[in-house]
C-alpha cells in the first residue's frame, strides 16, 4: 500500500497531522524563554487533537511548565547535543558520517528547493524540527514523505529517548503516531540499525558537516 493510500485512511486528519508536527517541531526546540512563554498555547493547541498523539504532547508540556528553565536547559544539551543516539538529525542513524549521508542530505534541500523552502545558513536540512515545520507548514505532502523514508531514524530516536527515560518520548511518539502502522520491513531495518548501529566511516560529507558542529533549528 502506498503511503498517500495508508494516509487517507489514518484516523488522524490532515489537520490534525499538521497541528501535531507543529506542536512537535517547536517542542523539540531548544527551551528558551520564547518556548516557555508558549506552552500555554501550545497547551491549548494540543488538547484539539485526539489520543494519541494528544496525550504525548501534553505530557512533554507539563514537564516543561514544571521543570526550571536552567534544568531544562541542561537536560535538552545533554539529550540531544552530546548523545549521538539521540541526536535529532535524521539521516545520520542510517548513513552515518559517509558519503551516502552526504547524498541523502541533499535530497532533503532539493525537497525544500523545490516547494521554495529556504533554510538559514546553519542549519542542516535533515534536522527533526526542520523536516516537521516543512510538512506543518509548506508541504504536507513532501514532508510527511520525508519523516516516512526515514522513519527508521525515528524509531531509534524513539528507543533511545526511552532508555534514557526522557520527556522528550512523547513528542517523537506523536510524530509516529501520524504516520502508517510499522511495517515487517521497518521493524527488520530497525533491528539491523540497533545491532549495527550507522556506518563509520568519517569522509564525504561536504559541504555538511557533522551535526555536532552545526546549530540547530529553534
Amino acid at each position: 500500500m502506498s503511503l498517500f493510500k495508508a494516509l487517507r485512511r489514518h484516523p488522524i486528519t490532515e489537520r490534525q497531522r499538521a497541528l501535531t508536527h507543529r506542536l512537535a517541531a517547536l517542542l523539540l526546540a531548544h527551551p528558551d524563554e520564547r518556548l516557555l512563554a508558549d506552552l500555554p498555547m501550545l497547551r491549548e493547541a494540543a488538547e484539539e487533537l485526539p489520543d494519541p498523539p494528544r496525550a504525548d504532547l501534553l505530557g512533554l508540556i507539563e514537564w516543561l511548565e514544571s521543570t526550571p528553565p536552567p534544568e531544562l536547559a541542561e537536560r535538552y544539551v545533554e539529550t540531544f547535543d552530546l548523545r549521538r543516539r539521540s541526536c535529532l538529525h535524521l539521516t545520520y542513524y542510517a548513513h552515518g558520517d559517509t558519503r551516502n549521508r552526504g547524498a541523502a542530505l541533499l535530497a532533503f534541500s532539493n525537497a525544500y528547493r523545490r516547494a521554495g523552502f529556504l533554510l538559514d545558513e546553519d542549519e542542516l536540512p535533515d534536522h527533526l524540527c526542520v523536516v516537521l515545520e516543512f510538512a506543518a507548514t509548506v508541504d504536507p505532502d513532501s514532508g510527511t514523505r520525508l519523516l516516512n523514508r526515514y522513519r527508521a531514524g525515528l524509531e531509534l530516536l524513539c528507543l533511545a529517548l526511552r532508555d534514557a527515560d526522557s520527556p522528550y518520548l512523547g513528542a517523537v511518539s506523536a510524530i509516529n503516531a501520524t504516520l502508517p502502522p510499522k511495517s515487517d520491513r521497518l521493524n527488520d531495518t530497525v533491528s539491523r540499525l540497533v545491532a549495527e548501529g550507522p556506518p563509520a566511516e568519517e569522509v564525504g560529507l561536504a559541504p555538511f558537516p557533522p551535526p555536532e558542529t552545526r546549530s540547530v533549528h529553534s
